[in-house]
Protein backbone atom coordinates (compact mmCIF):
# COMPACT_ATOMS: atom_id res chain seq x y z
CA UNK A 1 0.00 0.00 0.00
CA UNK A 2 2.70 2.93 -0.26
CA UNK A 3 1.56 6.27 0.13
CA UNK A 4 -1.40 5.76 -2.36
CA UNK A 5 -2.79 2.12 -1.94
CA UNK A 6 -1.97 -1.16 0.18
CA UNK A 7 -0.30 -3.12 -3.11
CA UNK A 8 1.59 -0.14 -3.97
CA UNK A 9 4.28 -1.04 -1.63
CA UNK A 10 4.56 -4.28 -2.53
CA UNK A 11 6.15 -2.54 -5.81
CA UNK A 12 9.40 -1.91 -4.16
CA UNK A 13 9.36 -5.27 -2.60
CA UNK A 14 9.63 -6.40 -6.16
CA UNK A 15 11.88 -4.66 -7.60
CA UNK A 16 14.62 -6.75 -6.40
CA UNK A 17 13.00 -9.60 -8.78
CA UNK A 18 15.01 -9.83 -12.26
CA UNK A 19 12.38 -9.31 -14.82
CA UNK A 20 11.84 -12.72 -16.54
CA UNK A 21 9.90 -14.01 -19.97
CA UNK A 22 6.14 -15.78 -19.43
CA UNK A 23 6.65 -19.48 -18.63
CA UNK A 24 7.57 -21.86 -21.23
CA UNK A 25 4.46 -22.66 -23.19
CA UNK A 26 4.73 -26.59 -21.94
CA UNK A 27 4.36 -24.79 -18.42
CA UNK A 28 1.37 -22.73 -19.67
CA UNK A 29 -0.26 -25.20 -20.73
CA UNK A 30 0.01 -27.60 -18.25
CA UNK A 31 -2.19 -24.99 -16.05
CA UNK A 32 -5.12 -24.33 -18.42
CA UNK A 33 -8.53 -24.96 -17.16
CA UNK A 34 -9.38 -28.86 -17.20
CA UNK A 35 -12.92 -27.63 -18.49
CA UNK A 36 -14.91 -24.83 -19.24
CA UNK A 37 -17.12 -24.00 -16.42
CA UNK A 38 -14.95 -25.64 -13.40
CA UNK A 39 -16.69 -24.39 -10.14
CA UNK A 40 -14.06 -23.00 -7.34
CA UNK A 41 -15.56 -23.97 -4.08
CA UNK A 42 -15.05 -21.63 -1.18
CA UNK A 43 -13.47 -18.05 -0.82
CA UNK A 44 -14.44 -15.92 -4.00
CA UNK A 45 -13.40 -12.59 -2.23
CA UNK A 46 -12.33 -8.97 -3.71
CA UNK A 47 -10.67 -6.13 -1.45
CA UNK A 48 -12.56 -2.98 -1.36
CA UNK A 49 -9.65 -0.04 -0.54
CA UNK A 50 -10.05 3.21 0.09
CA UNK A 51 -6.73 4.46 1.24
CA UNK A 52 -6.25 7.60 -1.05
CA UNK A 53 -9.39 6.88 -2.70
CA UNK A 54 -8.10 4.09 -4.47
CA UNK A 55 -11.89 1.83 -5.21
CA UNK A 56 -14.17 3.89 -3.27
CA UNK A 57 -15.24 6.47 -3.05
CA UNK A 58 -13.95 7.82 -6.26
CA UNK A 59 -12.71 10.69 -4.84
CA UNK A 60 -13.33 13.05 -1.75
CA UNK A 61 -16.12 15.41 -0.86
CA UNK A 62 -19.01 13.26 -2.76
CA UNK A 63 -22.08 14.21 -1.28
CA UNK A 64 -23.28 11.10 0.62
CA UNK A 65 -25.94 9.94 -1.40
CA UNK A 66 -23.20 9.57 -4.27
CA UNK A 67 -20.98 7.92 -1.91
CA UNK A 68 -23.65 5.28 -1.36
CA UNK A 69 -24.73 4.79 -4.57
CA UNK A 70 -21.07 4.19 -5.71
CA UNK A 71 -20.36 1.86 -2.37
CA UNK A 72 -23.72 -0.25 -3.80
CA UNK A 73 -22.69 -0.33 -7.13
CA UNK A 74 -19.18 -2.55 -5.70
CA UNK A 75 -21.74 -4.79 -4.35
CA UNK A 76 -23.63 -5.44 -7.32
CA UNK A 77 -20.24 -5.94 -9.22
CA UNK A 78 -19.15 -8.16 -6.36
CA UNK A 79 -22.53 -10.42 -7.21
CA UNK A 80 -22.72 -10.08 -11.00
CA UNK A 81 -19.38 -11.75 -10.92
CA UNK A 82 -20.44 -14.59 -8.30
CA UNK A 83 -18.06 -13.42 -5.61
CA UNK A 84 -19.27 -14.02 -1.89
CA UNK A 85 -17.01 -11.71 0.39
CA UNK A 86 -16.02 -7.83 0.62
CA UNK A 87 -12.81 -7.07 2.56
CA UNK A 88 -13.94 -3.23 3.03
CA UNK A 89 -10.40 -1.02 4.29
CA UNK A 90 -12.98 1.10 7.50
CA UNK A 91 -9.27 2.16 9.19
CA UNK A 92 -6.75 2.96 6.50
CA UNK A 93 -5.05 5.62 8.24
CA UNK A 94 -5.60 5.81 11.76
CA UNK A 95 -9.49 7.30 11.37
CA UNK A 96 -12.75 5.24 10.53
CA UNK A 97 -15.25 4.95 8.24
CA UNK A 98 -18.02 4.65 10.77
CA UNK A 99 -18.95 6.61 13.57
CA UNK A 100 -15.77 5.85 15.98
CA UNK A 101 -15.39 6.20 19.80
CA UNK A 102 -12.05 6.74 19.00
CA UNK A 103 -11.05 7.90 15.95
CA UNK A 104 -11.64 10.91 13.83
CA UNK A 105 -13.66 10.62 10.69
CA UNK A 106 -11.46 9.54 7.41
CA UNK A 107 -10.50 12.24 4.97
CA UNK A 108 -11.14 9.95 2.15
CA UNK A 109 -14.87 10.42 2.65
CA UNK A 110 -15.50 14.58 3.30
CA UNK A 111 -11.75 15.76 2.16
CA UNK A 112 -11.17 16.66 5.59
CA UNK A 113 -9.98 14.40 8.40
CA UNK A 114 -12.70 14.34 10.90
CA UNK A 115 -15.64 16.04 9.50
CA UNK A 116 -19.16 13.61 9.77
CA UNK A 117 -19.52 12.72 5.92
CA UNK A 118 -23.52 12.58 6.99
CA UNK A 119 -23.98 8.78 7.16
CA UNK A 120 -22.50 5.61 8.59
CA UNK A 121 -20.40 3.63 5.08
CA UNK A 122 -19.62 0.90 7.41
CA UNK A 123 -23.14 0.27 8.87
CA UNK A 124 -24.34 0.55 4.85
CA UNK A 125 -22.07 -2.17 3.86
CA UNK A 126 -22.78 -4.52 6.17
CA UNK A 127 -26.61 -4.37 5.44
CA UNK A 128 -26.50 -4.22 1.82
CA UNK A 129 -24.01 -6.88 1.52
CA UNK A 130 -26.07 -9.14 4.19
CA UNK A 131 -28.84 -7.84 1.61
CA UNK A 132 -27.02 -9.19 -1.27
CA UNK A 133 -25.98 -12.52 0.49
CA UNK A 134 -22.14 -11.22 0.62
CA UNK A 135 -20.16 -11.71 3.56
CA UNK A 136 -18.59 -8.57 4.95
CA UNK A 137 -15.30 -8.19 6.52
CA UNK A 138 -13.82 -5.02 8.36
CA UNK A 139 -10.39 -4.51 6.70
CA UNK A 140 -8.25 -2.09 9.01
CA UNK A 141 -4.46 -1.25 9.13
CA UNK A 142 -3.62 -1.37 12.27
CA UNK A 143 -0.24 1.00 13.04
CA UNK A 144 -0.39 2.97 9.88
CA UNK A 145 -1.44 6.88 11.37
CA UNK A 146 -1.03 9.00 8.36
CA UNK A 147 0.62 9.08 4.85
CA UNK A 148 2.65 12.00 5.03
CA UNK A 149 5.15 12.48 8.19
CA UNK A 150 3.77 16.23 9.33
CA UNK A 151 1.74 15.62 12.75
CA UNK A 152 0.43 19.32 12.12
CA UNK A 153 -1.81 18.09 9.48
CA UNK A 154 -3.78 15.55 11.70
CA UNK A 155 -6.96 16.48 13.07
CA UNK A 156 -6.56 18.33 16.38
CA UNK A 157 -8.13 15.98 18.08
CA UNK A 158 -6.43 13.02 16.88
CA UNK A 159 -4.86 10.37 19.36
CA UNK A 160 -1.63 10.53 17.37
CA UNK A 161 -1.40 14.62 18.23
CA UNK A 162 -3.35 13.91 22.09
CA UNK A 163 0.31 11.21 22.26
CA UNK A 164 3.37 12.07 20.13
CA UNK A 165 5.37 9.54 21.77
CA UNK A 166 3.46 6.79 20.19
CA UNK A 167 4.19 8.23 16.71
CA UNK A 168 7.25 7.30 14.73
CA UNK A 169 7.77 9.25 11.59
CA UNK A 170 9.45 6.97 9.02
CA UNK A 171 9.74 6.73 5.00
CA UNK A 172 7.82 10.35 5.01
CA UNK A 173 4.70 8.61 6.68
CA UNK A 174 3.58 8.15 10.29
CA UNK A 175 3.24 5.08 12.32
CA UNK A 176 2.29 3.97 15.41
CA UNK A 177 4.95 2.82 17.41
CA UNK A 178 4.55 -1.21 17.84
CA UNK A 179 6.63 -2.03 20.66
CA UNK A 180 4.65 0.38 23.14
CA UNK A 181 2.04 -2.17 24.76
CA UNK A 182 -0.28 1.51 25.47
CA UNK A 183 -0.26 1.71 21.45
CA UNK A 184 -0.82 -2.19 21.15
CA UNK A 185 -4.29 -1.56 23.85
CA UNK A 186 -5.22 1.26 21.97
CA UNK A 187 -5.07 0.49 18.00
CA UNK A 188 -7.19 -3.16 19.49
CA UNK A 189 -9.72 -0.42 21.34
CA UNK A 190 -10.07 1.46 17.87
CA UNK A 191 -10.64 -1.67 15.90
CA UNK A 192 -12.75 -3.55 18.47
CA UNK A 193 -15.14 -0.96 18.09
CA UNK A 194 -16.43 -1.54 14.74
CA UNK A 195 -16.60 -5.32 16.03
CA UNK A 196 -18.06 -4.74 18.89
CA UNK A 197 -21.07 -1.95 16.47
CA UNK A 198 -21.80 -4.55 13.65
CA UNK A 199 -22.08 -7.30 12.17
CA UNK A 200 -19.20 -8.24 9.98
CA UNK A 201 -19.13 -11.40 9.38
CA UNK A 202 -14.47 -11.12 10.08
CA UNK A 203 -11.74 -9.26 10.96
CA UNK A 204 -9.17 -8.37 8.12
CA UNK A 205 -5.29 -7.29 8.55
CA UNK A 206 -3.45 -6.29 5.42
CA UNK A 207 0.20 -6.78 4.89
CA UNK A 208 1.55 -3.82 7.31
CA UNK A 209 2.84 -3.99 10.87
CA UNK A 210 6.33 -3.01 10.90
CA UNK A 211 6.48 -0.69 7.70
CA UNK A 212 8.31 -2.04 4.54
CA UNK A 213 11.84 -0.94 4.62
CA UNK A 214 13.39 2.28 3.35
CA UNK A 215 16.71 2.15 1.80
CA UNK A 216 19.21 4.69 4.00
CA UNK A 217 16.55 4.72 6.94
CA UNK A 218 15.87 3.25 10.31
CA UNK A 219 12.73 2.99 12.45
CA UNK A 220 13.10 4.92 15.56
CA UNK A 221 12.18 2.47 18.29
CA UNK A 222 15.11 2.34 20.64
CA UNK A 223 13.68 3.82 23.44
CA UNK A 224 10.73 1.39 23.36
CA UNK A 225 12.85 -1.53 22.81
CA UNK A 226 15.41 -0.58 25.85
CA UNK A 227 12.11 -0.20 28.31
CA UNK A 228 10.18 -3.18 26.79
CA UNK A 229 13.20 -5.52 25.27
CA UNK A 230 14.93 -6.99 27.98
CA UNK A 231 14.95 -11.10 27.39
CA UNK A 232 15.06 -11.17 23.89
CA UNK A 233 18.40 -11.61 21.73
CA UNK A 234 18.28 -9.29 19.19
CA UNK A 235 16.16 -6.21 18.69
CA UNK A 236 14.10 -8.46 15.69
CA UNK A 237 12.74 -11.19 18.22
CA UNK A 238 11.50 -8.37 19.98
CA UNK A 239 9.81 -7.25 17.09
CA UNK A 240 8.65 -9.80 15.85
CA UNK A 241 6.78 -10.74 19.59
CA UNK A 242 5.05 -7.59 19.03
CA UNK A 243 3.41 -8.42 16.28
CA UNK A 244 2.74 -11.77 17.44
CA UNK A 245 0.87 -10.18 20.39
CA UNK A 246 -1.04 -8.01 18.62
CA UNK A 247 -2.07 -11.09 16.26
CA UNK A 248 -3.21 -13.18 19.12
CA UNK A 249 -4.70 -10.72 21.33
CA UNK A 250 -6.94 -9.39 18.56
CA UNK A 251 -7.85 -12.70 18.08
CA UNK A 252 -8.51 -13.39 21.14
CA UNK A 253 -11.31 -10.42 21.24
CA UNK A 254 -12.42 -10.95 18.61
CA UNK A 255 -14.13 -14.36 19.54
CA UNK A 256 -15.33 -12.57 22.76
CA UNK A 257 -16.91 -10.05 21.07
CA UNK A 258 -18.38 -11.80 18.08
CA UNK A 259 -18.04 -15.62 18.07
CA UNK A 260 -19.07 -16.17 14.92
CA UNK A 261 -16.79 -14.07 12.78
CA UNK A 262 -13.52 -14.92 11.68
CA UNK A 263 -10.16 -13.06 12.04
CA UNK A 264 -7.60 -13.02 8.89
CA UNK A 265 -4.56 -11.34 7.41
CA UNK A 266 -3.31 -10.56 3.83
CA UNK A 267 0.39 -10.60 4.31
CA UNK A 268 3.36 -10.53 1.66
CA UNK A 269 3.93 -13.81 -0.24
CA UNK A 270 7.16 -14.35 0.97
CA UNK A 271 7.25 -15.64 4.44
CA UNK A 272 11.22 -16.06 3.86
CA UNK A 273 13.76 -17.56 1.12
CA UNK A 274 14.98 -20.59 1.22
CA UNK A 275 18.76 -19.53 0.86
CA UNK A 276 17.61 -17.36 4.23
CA UNK A 277 15.54 -20.44 5.80
CA UNK A 278 15.50 -24.22 4.72
CA UNK A 279 11.98 -23.51 5.76
CA UNK A 280 11.38 -21.01 3.34
CA UNK A 281 10.25 -20.90 -0.31
CA UNK A 282 12.07 -21.55 -3.50
CA UNK A 283 12.16 -17.62 -4.06
CA UNK A 284 14.74 -14.92 -4.28
CA UNK A 285 12.39 -12.30 -2.49
CA UNK A 286 13.46 -8.13 -2.18
CA UNK A 287 11.58 -7.96 1.34
CA UNK A 288 10.66 -11.21 3.57
CA UNK A 289 8.54 -10.68 6.20
CA UNK A 290 10.03 -12.60 9.19
CA UNK A 291 13.08 -10.46 8.57
CA UNK A 292 11.92 -7.20 6.71
CA UNK A 293 7.84 -6.35 8.53
CA UNK A 294 8.81 -8.81 11.80
CA UNK A 295 5.70 -10.74 10.37
CA UNK A 296 5.97 -14.03 11.64
CA UNK A 297 2.89 -15.49 9.20
CA UNK A 298 4.06 -18.85 9.27
CA UNK A 299 3.93 -19.26 12.33
CA UNK A 300 0.48 -17.41 13.12
CA UNK A 301 -0.81 -20.60 10.43
CA UNK A 302 1.39 -23.47 12.22
CA UNK A 303 -0.32 -22.51 15.46
CA UNK A 304 -3.55 -22.26 14.35
CA UNK A 305 -3.63 -18.00 15.79
CA UNK A 306 -5.96 -16.78 12.86
CA UNK A 307 -9.19 -18.64 10.91
CA UNK A 308 -6.90 -17.55 7.76
CA UNK A 309 -4.38 -16.59 5.71
CA UNK A 310 -4.50 -14.94 2.30
CA UNK A 311 -0.94 -14.76 1.16
CA UNK A 312 -0.26 -12.07 -1.68
CA UNK A 313 0.93 -14.15 -4.73
CA UNK A 314 1.28 -11.56 -7.07
CA UNK A 315 3.50 -12.93 -9.42
CA UNK A 316 2.77 -15.07 -12.91
CA UNK A 317 3.49 -18.60 -12.99
CA UNK A 318 6.67 -19.11 -14.36
CA UNK A 319 8.44 -15.66 -12.95
CA UNK A 320 11.87 -16.08 -12.25
CA UNK A 321 12.54 -15.51 -8.56
CA UNK A 322 9.00 -15.60 -7.37
CA UNK A 323 7.38 -17.85 -9.41
CA UNK A 324 3.34 -18.40 -7.99
CA UNK A 325 3.85 -22.31 -9.26
CA UNK A 326 6.35 -22.49 -6.74
CA UNK A 327 4.67 -20.28 -3.87
CA UNK A 328 1.31 -22.01 -4.56
CA UNK A 329 2.58 -25.45 -2.90
CA UNK A 330 4.95 -23.83 -0.45
CA UNK A 331 1.91 -22.61 1.38
CA UNK A 332 -0.38 -25.51 1.05
CA UNK A 333 2.39 -27.19 2.63
CA UNK A 334 2.11 -24.82 5.58
CA UNK A 335 -1.86 -24.80 5.88
CA UNK A 336 -1.43 -28.27 5.90
CA UNK A 337 -2.76 -29.89 8.61
CA UNK A 338 -3.37 -26.49 10.66
CA UNK A 339 -6.81 -24.95 11.24
CA UNK A 340 -6.11 -22.08 9.57
CA UNK A 341 -7.77 -21.96 6.25
CA UNK A 342 -6.01 -20.88 2.79
CA UNK A 343 -6.83 -18.16 0.69
CA UNK A 344 -4.74 -16.94 -2.34
CA UNK A 345 -4.40 -13.36 -3.07
CA UNK A 346 -4.89 -12.49 -6.54
CA UNK A 347 -3.50 -9.47 -8.47
CA UNK A 348 -6.25 -8.93 -10.96
CA UNK A 349 -5.14 -5.24 -11.10
CA UNK A 350 -2.33 -6.89 -13.01
CA UNK A 351 -4.32 -8.46 -16.08
CA UNK A 352 -3.79 -6.28 -18.67
CA UNK A 353 -1.68 -3.65 -17.93
CA UNK A 354 1.19 -2.89 -20.42
CA UNK A 355 3.62 -2.06 -17.90
CA UNK A 356 3.71 -5.99 -16.21
CA UNK A 357 5.48 -8.81 -17.96
CA UNK A 358 3.83 -10.35 -21.46
CA UNK A 359 2.27 -13.28 -19.22
CA UNK A 360 -0.34 -10.75 -17.88
CA UNK A 361 -1.32 -9.45 -20.96
CA UNK A 362 -2.93 -12.67 -21.51
CA UNK A 363 -6.60 -12.99 -20.44
CA UNK A 364 -5.65 -16.55 -19.24
CA UNK A 365 -3.80 -15.71 -16.52
CA UNK A 366 -5.23 -15.87 -13.39
CA UNK A 367 -7.81 -18.49 -14.81
CA UNK A 368 -4.60 -21.07 -14.91
CA UNK A 369 -3.68 -19.77 -10.94
CA UNK A 370 -7.04 -21.08 -10.14
CA UNK A 371 -6.62 -24.58 -12.20
CA UNK A 372 -3.55 -25.04 -10.39
CA UNK A 373 -4.87 -24.68 -7.33
CA UNK A 374 -7.44 -26.42 -7.67
CA UNK A 375 -5.22 -29.44 -7.60
CA UNK A 376 -4.18 -28.61 -3.90
CA UNK A 377 -6.83 -29.12 -1.44
CA UNK A 378 -5.88 -26.82 1.40
CA UNK A 379 -6.30 -23.66 -0.79
CA UNK A 380 -10.10 -22.97 0.13
CA UNK A 381 -10.44 -20.04 -2.27
CA UNK A 382 -9.19 -16.64 -3.61
CA UNK A 383 -9.35 -12.87 -2.88
CA UNK A 384 -8.95 -10.43 -5.90
CA UNK A 385 -6.99 -6.87 -5.46
CA UNK A 386 -9.24 -4.88 -6.13
CA UNK A 387 -12.75 -3.65 -6.44
CA UNK A 388 -12.11 -1.07 -8.79
CA UNK A 389 -10.55 -3.88 -11.25
CA UNK A 390 -13.64 -6.29 -10.61
CA UNK A 391 -15.19 -3.20 -12.15
CA UNK A 392 -13.37 -2.49 -15.18
CA UNK A 393 -12.73 -6.54 -15.81
CA UNK A 394 -9.01 -5.35 -17.42
CA UNK A 395 -8.49 -7.62 -20.70
CA UNK A 396 -11.63 -9.70 -19.89
CA UNK A 397 -9.64 -11.03 -17.34
CA UNK A 398 -12.77 -11.21 -14.36
CA UNK A 399 -15.18 -12.40 -17.17
CA UNK A 400 -12.70 -15.45 -18.23
CA UNK A 401 -12.33 -16.37 -14.61
CA UNK A 402 -15.95 -16.68 -14.16
CA UNK A 403 -16.35 -18.82 -17.20
CA UNK A 404 -13.94 -21.07 -16.37
CA UNK A 405 -14.45 -21.42 -12.52
CA UNK A 406 -17.28 -20.20 -11.11
CA UNK A 407 -20.02 -21.11 -13.19
CA UNK A 408 -21.96 -22.41 -10.30
CA UNK A 409 -23.67 -19.52 -7.96
CA UNK A 410 -21.57 -18.44 -5.08
CA UNK A 411 -22.16 -19.77 -1.56
CA UNK A 412 -20.72 -18.75 1.69
CA UNK A 413 -17.23 -19.25 2.01
CA UNK A 414 -15.86 -22.14 3.91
Amino acid sequence: MGGVSRRAFTVAALSAFTAAPAASAAARESARPASSGRAAAGMRGMWLATVANRDWPTRAGLRAAEQRAELIEHLDNAVRHRLNTVFFQVRPAADALWPSAHEPWSQYLSGSQGRDPGWDPLGTAVREAHARGLQLHAWFNPYRVATHDDPSHLVSSHPARRNPGWVVPYGGQLYYNPGLPEVRAFVQDAMMDAVEKYAVDGVHFDDYFYPYPVAGQSFDDGGAFSTYGTGFATKADWRRDNVDRLVRETARRVKQVRPAARFGISPFGVWRNAATDERGSDTRAGVQTYDDLYADTRTWVREGWIDYIVPQLYWHIGMDGADYAKLLPWWAEVARGSRTRLYVGEALYKSGDPAQPAAWQDTSELSRHLTLAARYPEVRGHVYFSAKDVAEDPGGAMTRLATDHYAEPATAPR
